[in-house]
């Protein structure tokens, strides 16, 4: 198997790839990838909802080492924040660049997944070159066009680190 240190370095540089290829080479990698992430996760999103997405993201959470947290916002929300993604972090820690697109990874693959699990999902970046964001999803689209909004005011100008399936 391939060290994390090297496969995150070489994930980054496939992201430049995509970069120069354009937006529907990026596209098509991102729903390609959410295909093969249905195999993992769709039927517990689908059967379980939120219950089986904390699930999904606890085991993510130890097996990839993330520093963050996770909690149920009432009974049709949960809230992700990731406050020091590992991933992020070494490609920070490297000397080849990051990837300006390095980030949206995980909405590119879990937007379409929420879509077709039936929830509403708006994703903060925070920021393309700090190795945070968080992540909402609603059960309801009102609660989600809600949060997305506020999301939207967080980064006037810079709608790139907003991502919803709204």
């Amino acid at each position: 198997m391939i060290p994390s240190d090297h496969f995150v370095k070489f994930y980054n540089e496939v992201f430049k790839f995509l970069e120069r290829k354009g937006p529907g080479a990026i596209a098509e990698y991102y729903q390609t990838i959410s295909r093969h992430q249905e195999s993992h996760c769709l039927k517990l999103f689908t059967e379980k909802g939120l219950q089986g997405m904390y699930e999904y993201w606890s085991k993510i959470k130890i097996e990839e080492n993330c520093d963050s947290d996770m909690w149920f916002d009432g009974p049709d929300a949960l809230k992700f924040a990731m406050h020091g993604c590992p991933s992020l972090g070494k490609v920070l820690d490297s000397d080849g660049g990051a990837s300006a697109i390095y980030c949206n990874h995980c909405p590119g693959w879990v937007l379409p997944l929420m879509t077709k699990a039936g929830f509403y999902c708006v994703y903060d970046l925070v920021a393309s070159d700090m190795p945070r964001c968080q992540m909402s999803i609603f059960k309801h689209r009102a609660a989600a066009e809600a949060e997305l909004e506020k999301v939207k005011k967080r980064h006037p100008g810079h709608p790139e680190l907003v991502a919803s399936n709204l």
